[in-house]
């Protein structure tokens, strides 16, 4: 190299996790170009919370027609860098172009300022409570729902009123990049929404940029730790949405064809790289027969491959956890009853059912992100909730019960519950989304999400003086005598 010359830019590749073809190369982002991006959102967030509440709106609802406009072209890229069946890349764009929707109309309601009592101690007060963007919020998106999940984030972000620098997964890139582009198209190319793609590194210089206002990562809740560690040098709040083990509880009195049904459809979808799906199902001991057998036949109809009823692991050697899991499942006495060790054949892994596997197996308590089931009977519902909850985890969980599903919900350690149903709290926007434990902290989605994006500033307004004063230097020994006596009579008893 001459020394005129300059050094090439560092690139990677995005591959199809099918076939390994290359469909796609993207700049891996060092942590100059990471600042750059941030301070360009900067300007952009400017521009973006000067133009008010109602353009914002206008704005967004204009993407979201955009969106559904191009939804095929970008289920497509989403189809590229998965391997997910077509129509499911569908289903994840109209539920996310839902949320957007759903944000969008709702942000200048629910981020209006708002009057609040002072109490009597203070009422010659008038009290408020506003809500403030961050300014630019760095987003960090996963490769299993690379539209739905980080733009639960993206979207309650912007109708916020804050500027977005987005990293994609290094898996999933041409997705981030899709999205910005449609976006960029409605702003006029103002850098409201940005991308930077990469590895960890660009990940981490995100973390550390200066003049990011808050992070929202989705991804492991080890990588999660290094994402709050990096954010803790320069007190950058976190929302961290991480991984789960999520179980299902199926009681006397449940739906058996329902409960096999949504027990399938939450561990086997999406290749079973699903964080809130289905992983550990409890049955009770009368009906645990009846609902394993619909659960087989069920589980037997799918096939996975191109054009199967899902795709690859999108993560080549998330194949070999679920080999792992299923290997100690055995091991330990567990037995299968749909598929087993043969049935991971990278990039693919046919459905796999495990019943009677014990509680400190592999397979009950990491979190496997595979099409791989564990079925353990157990003898009540009291049985069934201290296993479910026998976690570090805590995300999302499903009770099939006619009489007590909402008790039981109430009874579980988790952010989210679907009763009679799987998943379903993900696709209602008004709900809030989000775990506690190893799965996190923090919300998306609904009220809850669109305040995780706003920092709450707090005005006392001053009608008029008291006539007695008490927070100065001229208060008198009386005045505090009064204020004592008022508190006592007031609250004493």
């Amino acid at each position: 190299m001459t020394a005129t010359e300059a050094p090439a830019p560092v690139t990677f590749e995005s591959l199809d996790p099918r076939t390994g073809d290359v469909v796609g190369t993207h700049p891996v982002h060092d942590e100059a170009a990471v600042r750059a991006a941030v301070a360009r959102a900067a300007s952009g967030a400017q521009w973006w919370e000067g133009i008010g509440a109602g353009e914002r709106k206008r704005l967004l609802l204009d993407w979201r027609a955009a969106l559904v406009r191009k939804l095929d072209d970008l289920a497509a890229v989403v189809v590229e860098e998965t391997g997910k069946p077509l129509d499911d890349a569908r289903l994840e764009l109209v539920l996310a172009i839902d949320h957007l929707d759903w944000a969008a109309r709702h942000a200048e309601k629910v981020l209006g300022r708002r009057k609040v009592a002072p109490g009597v101690l203070m009422g010659n007060q008038a009290a408020s409570v506003t809500y403030k963007p961050y300014g630019v919020v760095g987003v960090i998106g996963p490769w299993n729902y690379p539209v739905f999940t980080p733009m639960g984030s993206i979207a309650y972000a912007l109708a916020a009123g804050n500027a977005v620098v987005f990293k994609p997964s290094e898996l999933t890139p041409g997705v981030g990049v899709a999205l910005a582009d449609s976006f960029a198209e409605i702003v006029d190319g103002r850098p409201v929404l940005q991308v930077v793609t990469g590895f960890g590194e660009t990940g981490a210089a995100l973390c550390r940029a200066p003049g990011i206002g808050k992070i929202a990562f989705t991804g492991s809740t080890a990588t999660g730790k290094r994402v709050m560690a990096a954010c803790a040098e320069n007190l950058v709040p976190v929302l961290v949405e991480c991984g789960g083990k999520d179980p299902m509880i199926v009681d006397a009195d449940a739906d058996l064809d329902a409960a096999a049904d949504a027990a399938v459809w939450g561990g086997m979808s999406n290749a079973g790289q699903t964080c809130a799906g289905v992983e550990r199902v409890y049955v009770l001991d009368a009906v645990a027969d009846e609902f394993t057998a619909k659960v087989v036949a069920r589980s037997r109809g799918l096939r996975a491959g191109t054009g199967g009823a899902y795709g690859p692991m999108t993560m080549p050697e998330q194949a070999e956890v679920v080999r792992r899991h299923v290997e100690d499942a055995l091991a330990r006495g567990g037995r299968a009853v749909v598929g087993g060790v043969e049935s991971v054949q990278p990039p693919f892994v046919e459905p796999i059912v495990i019943v009677d596997v014990p509680e400190d197996s592999c397979a009950v308590t990491e979190e496997t992100f595979g099409p791989l089931l564990v079925v353990n009977r157990v003898p009540d519902v009291d049985e069934a909730v201290r296993r479910a909850n026998a976690t570090a985890y805590g995300l999302g969980a499903s009770v099939f019960s006619r009489a007590r599903g909402e008790e039981i919900a109430g009874r579980l350690r988790c952010g989210m519950v679907a009763v009679n149903g799987v998943i379903s709290f993900a696709a209602i926007p008004a709900l809030p989304f989000g775990g506690v434990g190893d799965s996190g902290f923090g919300r998306i989605h609904g009220e809850d999400g669109l305040r995780e994006f706003a920092r709450p500033q707090a005005v006392a307004t001053r009608r008029f003086p008291l006539p007695v004063p008490v927070t100065s230097f001229s208060r008198s020994p009386r005045t505090m005598k009064a204020l004592v006596g008022l508190v006592r009579a007031r609250h004493g008893r």
